[in-house]
């Protein structure tokens, strides 16, 4: 069991799928996937010592990061083992021919049942946010999602997202300014933090062809071990 920050991790636990050529494990909020200006050790490296370890490998441990989850959200996170699969994964996504679900926990619910949000986001790196703007905004990128309503209770809702693009924060912020902040979210105006410093934002589902075997992939990630959590995972299973 490997030390990251303020959790223990153990990846062999966490592992959802590994063959020779990818591997996906379920990342705890709280965890980076790799390493910033903080130099806080990412879980990339847990992941790579998990490798050398299991298969008695010398030397480093060849770890591709095909994607990204932001440090406070929970969920799948997909790791290329070989170049080749990490260049084939990385045209996938680009292409869009991966299909991605999150699941969120929100403080209000929407109007509608199901729907499409299509916004421009621009980033600002002075405090790492993102912004509704106007679509002829320098350096404004289309952002476009699917939503639906899943279940509603006393005070907070449950709602499933597929996005069609991989915006910084995209859902964070697409969802704050639909009026449904994710639970947690201080930075996008939620009225309190979770005591564990997470956001109620989780990655659920990943679906793609396999980049050598051209199988299709189906991946689920368990949810956090949280009430809430747990209810809105029982209803849906």
């Amino acid at each position: 069991m490997t030390k990251n920050n303020t959790r223990d991790i153990n990846i062999s636990d966490s592992v959802l799928y590994e063959d020779n050529h990818l591997i996906v494990i379920n990342k705890p909020a709280g965890a980076l996937v790799q390493g910033d200006k903080t130099g806080d050790l990412p879980i990339s490296d847990d992941v790579k010592a998990y490798i050398k370890n299991k298969y008695n490998k010398p030397g480093d441990v060849f770890l591709g990061t095909v994607h990204r989850l932001d440090r406070p959200t929970s969920g799948l996170v997909l790791f290329a083992r070989t170049s080749k699969a990490l260049t084939r994964m990385n045209a996938l996504f680009k292409s869009g021919d991966i299909q991605k679900t999150y699941w969120a926990i929100t403080e209000k619910s929407t109007t509608t049942a199901t729907g499409k949000l299509i916004d421009f986001l621009q980033k600002t790196e002075r405090n790492n946010k993102s912004h509704v703007v106007s679509e002829n905004t320098a350096g404004a990128k289309k952002a476009e999602l699917d939503y639906a309503l899943k279940g509603k209770g006393d005070r907070y809702s449950f709602i499933e997202i597929n996005p069609m693009t991989g915006r910084h924060h995209q859902i964070r912020v697409q969802l704050s300014h639909m009026g449904c902040i994710i639970k947690g979210d201080l930075k996008y105006g939620a009225k309190r933090s979770n005591k564990d410093g997470s956001i109620c934002l989780h990655a659920r589902k990943l679906s793609f062809v396999h980049p050598v075997k051209k199988e299709t992939v189906e991946i689920v990630a368990p949810v956090p071990n949280d009430n809430l959590w747990k209810a809105f995972e029982t209803s849906h299973s």
